[in-house]
């Protein structure tokens, strides 16, 4: 497969059956939110850029006095109202950009998963530098799931690798360098949290590697089939109904310049 534009790859995300399947992807871990209200400072106000379908927004919402919440896909939003907390009244959904969206400042906190590898830090980071109260950081959260050393895991990356249009998948520790390098974000500080183990069933773990830009059935096509067969393939030779992992979430938090 052709190598695909960020922009075109950022489409999947308004298809409404990869947003469904973001389900299937694993919650951040409690140990993330009590990171971020420690960072919290006055007013109490958080914007979450890139929410998506509330993974951050929601748990915020526990001790922020209020999250405004920004997604450009309508189909993302529409599935976050309807998640349990997602109808709160401390939340505000707006759909839009982080380029673009109207804010409410001064807020003590502004958040982003690692989404925010789609915004381009040219106009996002002035703008949430004047958005943040005095004291207020940008605090990005990342994710990844950890497998032990298995032949299954190799196997199913090369196949990942034939089939997906990245031709190259940014780090999270390069993508935080490459804004440092860029000179629009000074680091303060980060921390991990604790791996938390997990086990999902193949069919929910390929309903997971359905909700990703790369993978998701709008962007494969035709090729979407093939994909799926040949994953599955993987396991059944290796005799895996399962799936198990350890899920490590980390913060990285800073100044926006």
């Amino acid at each position: 497969m052709s190598p695909a534009s960020p922009r075109e790859l950022g489409r999947a995300f308004l298809d409404a059956e990869v947003v469904r399947n973001y389900r299937y992807r694993q919650p951040y871990p409690n140990e993330v939110f009590q990171i971020l209200e420690g960072l919290l400072v006055a007013p109490r106000t958080i914007l979450d850029v890139g929410s998506g379908t509330g993974a951050l927004t929601i748990g915020l919402a526990r001790f922020a006095e209020r999250v405004d919440a920004i997604d450009p896909s309508a189909a993302m939003l529409q599935e976050a109202r309807s998640m349990p907390g997602g109808d709160g009244e401390r939340i505000r959904w707006t759909l839009g950009t982080a380029e673009t969206a109207p804010l409410d400042p001064p807020y003590g906190l502004i958040t982003a998963g690692a989404s925010i590898h789609w915004m381009d830090p040219d106009s996002v980071m002035p703008r949430f530098r004047a958005a943040l109260a005095p004291g207020g950081v940008l605090a990005i959260v990342n994710s990844e799931s950890v497998y032990a050393e298995q032949e299954w895991r190799g196997e199913l990356i090369r196949l990942i690798q034939a089939f997906s249009p990245i031709t190259h998948h940014l780090e999270f520790v390069d993508l935080v360098r490459s804004l440092e390098a860029s000179g629009r974000f000074a680091r303060d500080g980060q921390r991990s949290a604790a791996p938390v183990p997990y086990e999902q069933s193949v069919d929910d773990y390929m309903a997971m590697l359905a909700s990703t830009s790369s993978l998701s059935r709008t962007t494969l096509g035709a090729r979407a089939d093939e994909f799926e067969r040949d994953t599955r393939a993987i396991f059944a030779r290796h005799g895996l109904t399962t799936v198990r992992a350890e899920l490590v979430a980390e913060v990285v938090w800073g100044r926006p310049q």
